[in-house]
């Protein structure tokens, strides 16, 4: 067991919490770790640093700015929590914050990131983080490394499949079990293509994530 753990491929995956297409991104992604030898390695972006700061806030409507301003608080205390406790507890931690803002749809209760601390047994006090600038840099620097190679013309989810970064793929519902390793396979099969640079499809505005 040791041993296949040690040969799976590490997958580079940058999120978000508030971000509900990153969200569903990342249960399907925990789909694939079940049926290939893939592991994810979480890694934080900000979508406010996307938008309030290297776009300057263009184009945002007064909803989404403030959206934006409360995002800061869930991905500084996860950068917060993995200087804390390591990288490691990065998807664990993500998980406890996303079941709650999603799934439960509690993304406005102030309370949700002291019981996600809580769940993965870490002290209340990295909650503070959510108020600081003190890892901003962490959180920028994390965000560059994805976004230098995809560009800033994209959101989150962003992953990478062996040298290969990509937004996406951004579906309504997370595929389980060989459904997921189906769209994985198709996904490396495009990663490996030379001079392969984007696949896109519009996106209806009524159509929302689903949370399982």
């Amino acid at each position: 067991m040791i041993e296949e753990q040690r040969n799976r491929e590490e997958v580079p995956f940058w999120f978000d919490p508030l971000c509900p297409w990153a969200w569903v991104t990342s249960r399907w992604l925990l789909q694939v770790e079940q049926v290939r030898p893939v592991r994810a390695d979480w890694r934080l972006m900000s979508l406010a640093d996307l938008n309030l700061v290297q776009r300057k806030g263009e184009g945002l409507s007064e909803q989404y700015r403030d959206l934006m301003e409360r995002a800061w608080g869930p991905v500084r205390v996860c950068a917060a929590a993995a200087e804390h406790a390591g990288r490691g507890i990065l998807g664990r931690l993500y998980t406890a914050i996303g079941t709650r803002c999603h799934n439960h749809r509690r993304r406005d209760d102030p309370t949700v990131i002291a019981e996600a601390l809580a769940e993965v047994g870490l002290p209340d006090v990295l909650s503070a983080a959510a108020d600081s600038e003190e890892f901003d840099q962490l959180i920028r620097d994390s965000h560059d490394e994805a976004f230098n190679e995809v560009g800033l013309d994209v959101g989150t989810p962003v992953l990478r499949i062996g040298s290969t970064a990509m937004f996406g793929p951004v579906i309504r519902r997370a595929p389980r079990g060989e459904a997921a390793g189906r769209l994985w396979d198709g996904l490396v099969l495009v990663a490996g293509t030379e001079g392969f640079f984007e696949l896109k499809r519009s996106r209806d505005r009524s159509v929302k994530p689903y949370f399982d």
